[in-house]
């Protein structure tokens, strides 16, 4: 769900003769300008939906994570502080694939209390530089004809999650809080910009999503996932795109490039 954004954002358009398959019409990029978000079925086909669930599994199969390493991952800033957010295997996931877990799903001494399938709820942060299938979908020539169609020059890949979305659990996001990670001389450790306004939830527009479906939601969209009531996992891959051509990524924020793994450029 999404809550419409109050204004415009600008983006270059091009003419209709110079748009590839995949890239926006130009009602759709109207529609993305004036709304924030936009919603493209059918996007990826059955093939790769097929594809990215069987290499995810693959990834869990292989999953190794230590006792002292598993962290359950909320979205609620108490416990975002006091878990995830106070970790350094949270706070140096950037350039690794990592494992974070849903809230109960471990015992007093980090044993599994449920099969290890069904308590992670995002892998993290960067499967789009570290595995091949995950890297082919971000870098595909439809996603760059795409995001050059919203006029974006040089865009660089951020991070990269796959997000499972686990029965009866549920999370959300926004703009108006920013999690920032505590200067190095000061140990591990974030804190909050801002603070969680208690939005009207009529002001959300429902976004249903089919398989294969791709949403776009611009940086400044309030966004939420309400509880998943389903049997199964609402599996869902997203990674977050930033335009390189001046700006300056903030050194406050909690994720950060490194000299291992600098942001890609998504057109490679």
């Amino acid at each position: 769900m999404v809550l419409q954004s109050p204004g415009a954002i600008e983006l270059r358009q091009q003419s209709p003769a110079a748009l590839p398959m995949a890239c926006l019409s130009p009602s759709q990029l109207k529609k993305f300008q004036e709304d924030g978000f936009l919603l493209l079925e059918g996007f990826f086909t059955a093939d790769e939906c097929v594809v990215m669930q069987q290499r995810i599994g693959e990834i869990v199969a292989e999953m190794d994570v230590p006792l002292h390493c598993r962290t359950e991952f909320s979205t609620q800033e108490d416990e975002q502080l006091q878990t995830q957010g106070n970790t350094d295997y949270f706070l140096s996931s950037g350039d690794k694939i990592r494992f974070f877990f849903e809230k109960g799903v471990f015992d007093e001494k980090g044993n599994f209390l449920v099969p290890p399938e069904k308590s992670i709820n995002k892998i993290g942060h960067a499967l789009h530089a570290h595995d091949p299938v995950f890297r082919s979908i971000t870098h595909s020539p439809k996603v760059q004809a795409l995001v050059r169609s919203l006029g974006l020059q040089i865009p660089v890949v951020v991070q990269s999650m796959y997000i499972f979305k686990q029965p009866h659990f549920g999370g959300e996001g926004g703009v108006s809080r920013r999690m920032i990670r505590a200067p190095s001389d000061s140990g591990p450790g974030t804190s909050f910009l801002g603070s969680e306004p208690a939005w009207d939830n009529n002001l959300f527009v429902p976004l249903p999503v089919r398989r294969g479906g791709l949403v776009l939601i611009h940086g400044e969209v309030v966004h939420k996932s309400e509880q998943n009531l389903s049997d199964h996992s609402r599996q869902a891959y997203t990674f977050h795109l930033m335009e390189a051509a001046g700006t300056v990524w903030s050194p406050g924020n909690w994720l950060q490039p490194t000299t291992e793994l600098p942001f890609p450029p998504l057109y490679i």
